[in-house]
Parts: C-alpha cells; sequence; structure tokens
C-alpha cells in the first residue's frame, strides 16, 4: 500500500519524508526516460533516494572541503587533483602513491550517488579531517548544513559542446540511454540531462562564488588544462594548504599535475576496467580533449548552444 498521497507528495519537503515514503515520493516525480524532475532539476532516478539522504542527513563540518561539478566536465581528473593536493604530507614519495592503486572516485567519494545512496545515514566517521567528498547537486539544492557552514567549495566546469559529446558517450557506454545522439542534444538543450539544465546547474555556483568567494571557486576545465601549474597553487591557496617555496622549488606542484594527468591516469590499470559507482571505469577516461566537440557537432547544433548560452548568461561574467 501506498505511504504518500500523490496529491501532495511534490510540495512535500526531503525533511519531512520517512524512509519508508521515499519510493512512492520519486515514482511521483515527473520522468523522461531515465530521469526523474525535482526541484527544476533532472536526475537520474537511480540516484533519486541517495539525493534525498545526503539532503535530510548530511551535516557538514566547517574543516569539509566538497567538490562540486556537473557530470563529465572533468570530474575524475580534479579528484584526483583535490586528494593530491590536501593528502600531500602524507604521500611524500608519488612512488606509492594511493592514486596508484585507486580510482579518483573511491579516494573522493560521491555523496548522494555512492554513500547515501547505499545507506540512509552512512557512517562518515572513519573519514579524516579534512573530509574530501563530491556531489553533483546544485548549490540550490545542497544541504542546509553545507550552505551554513564554512567548508570550501570547488567547483568545476566545461564548454558545453564538449560536455555534452562526453556525456553521450558516457550514457551510451554505461546503457543509460536509448535514445539517439540527435534526440539526447534535444533533451540537453531543453535542460533534460543529468543533474541539469546544464546552464542552472553553472549559475546557481557561479553566482555563490561571485558573493562568498572565500567559500566557492569556479574553475574552467580549459583554463585548467592550459594551465594546471597556476590552477594548482590557486586551488592549495583557496583550501588554506599553499605549497611552501621548498615545495615549489622540489618540483612538487609540476610532480602531481604529471601524476594527476589524463594520459597519466587513464594509462593506470586501476583505471582501464571494472566498476565504480554502477559506472564502467573506462568510460570515465575518453578523450579528454579541449574542442572534441566538433568532431560530433553539426555547425547548426553548434549554433543552438551558443544562442541558449548567450541568453542563459547574458550579463553574468561567464565566457566559454
Amino acid at each position: 500500500m501506498s505511504t504518500l498521497d500523490p496529491s501532495f507528495a511534490q510540495h512535500l519537503q526531503e525533511d519531512q519524508l520517512i524512509p519508508e515514503q521515499y519510493v512512492d515520493f520519486i515514482s511521483s516525480l515527473p520522468t523522461i526516460g531515465f530521469y526523474s524532475q525535482y526541484r527544476g532539476f533532472w536526475f537520474p532516478t537511480l540516484f533519486m533516494q541517495g539525493v534525498l539522504s545526503f539532503q535530510k542527513h548530511f551535516q557538514a563540518h566547517e574543516t569539509d572541503i566538497l567538490m562540486m561539478t556537473p557530470p563529465k566536465v572533468g570530474t575524475t581528473w580534479l579528484k584526483a587533483i583535490l586528494f593530491a593536493i590536501v593528502n600531500r604530507k602524507n604521500h611524500l614519495d608519488l612512488q606509492k602513491h594511493p592514486l596508484l592503486t585507486n580510482n579518483p572516485h573511491i579516494l573522493v567519494p560521491y555523496l548522494e550517488l555512492h554513500l547515501y545512496n547505499k545507506k540512509e545515514v552512512p557512517d562518515l566517521t572513519p573519514f579524516p579531517s579534512p573530509r574530501l567528498f563530491s556531489t553533483h547537486l546544485p548549490y540550490a539544492l545542497l544541504p542546509t548544513s553545507v550552505k551554513n557552514s564554512t567548508c570550501k567549495i570547488v567547483y568545476l566546469y566545461r564548454n558545453p559542446k564538449d560536455t555534452f559529446v562526453s556525456l553521450w558517450h558516457f550514457l551510451e557506454k554505461n546503457g543509460m540511454t536509448t535514445d539517439s545522439f540527435e534526440e539526447t542534444f534535444d533533451k540537453f538543450c531543453q535542460g533534460v540531462s543529468s543533474f541539469g539544465p546544464y546552464w542552472d546547474h553553472i549559475l546557481s555556483y557561479w553566482k555563490e562564488s561571485l558573493e562568498n568567494p572565500q567559500r566557492v571557486l569556479c574553475l574552467r576545465y580549459e583554463e585548467l588544462k592550459e594551465q594546471p601549474t597556476i590552477h594548482l597553487k590557486r586551488i592549495a591557496e583557496f583550501l588554506g594548504c599553499s605549497f611552501s617555496l621548498e615545495e615549489e622549488t622540489n618540483g612538487m606542484i609540476n610532480d602531481i599535475s604529471k601524476l594527476c594527468s589524463f594520459d597519466y591516469l587513464s594509462k593506470l590499470e586501476v583505471n582501464k576496467s571494472g566498476t565504480t559507482h554502477n559506472m564502467k571505469i573506462e568510460s570515465l577516461f575518453r578523450r579528454g580533449e579541449v574542442g572534441d566537440w566538433v568532431n560530433y557537432l553539426t555547425p547548426q547544433m553548434s549554433k543552438k548552444l551558443d544562442d541558449i548560452f548567450k541568453e542563459k548568461f547574458h550579463g553574468t561574467g561567464l565566457t566559454f
């Protein structure tokens, strides 16, 4: 028997739900294909329970470092970078670094896709301080404890054209779509994509970074890829663990940059096969190139995305 009246299900706040009501609540949400719409954003239905549990139960610590991204913008790469920067004092020997034997998604777990999707209230006590977690949630949907804390948020975004192409390949490899490339593109333009609309996701963090630059750092994939050393220093300074002159002199920034590079990570055995968080590991490392979209999008598709983002980002200062 249903424990939730569909007539008010969509107006119920997630903190009012009890676990027995999650299934009914999720089934009451609008759906398209593999996605459910919740508070203006589209989420993979498979992870909706994790989203609700994370929102309801997660208690942020002031020392937490939270990595936020839309899907397919370089998430795996940034996880490696953040883990290496934050934990560099504990792993001075890069020949024995945890990234050599662990996929970055294991070292920096997703809150809603992994920890809270596996258990209503996971035990987070084993994670040492500063705790390093990641999520794909837009800023507006983060738990109140995160918004009210002084924890650091690092956000990464990417050119929407490369993001879409990468997302398409990822969905196809993981059996998460039955749509054609063109159908998936049309939905992306309508805002129907994982944790999208993409433009709303970016804007939610961009605006917060302008209002609270000491709490939210926004990074652009293309800039990080073009000048990794500069941005690794910037990240470390933002997190309050700046590289010392001695570390810079000894080449630590370059060493971390090389260790976390797409080329290096993608060639490691641990990143070539198997699955993690319901994803094929091989699908996490495709090409990582800037401008690869020209090989997939027609001129008409390209113009359509240009027009959408010019309209959505007009006057915000955001550019690609």
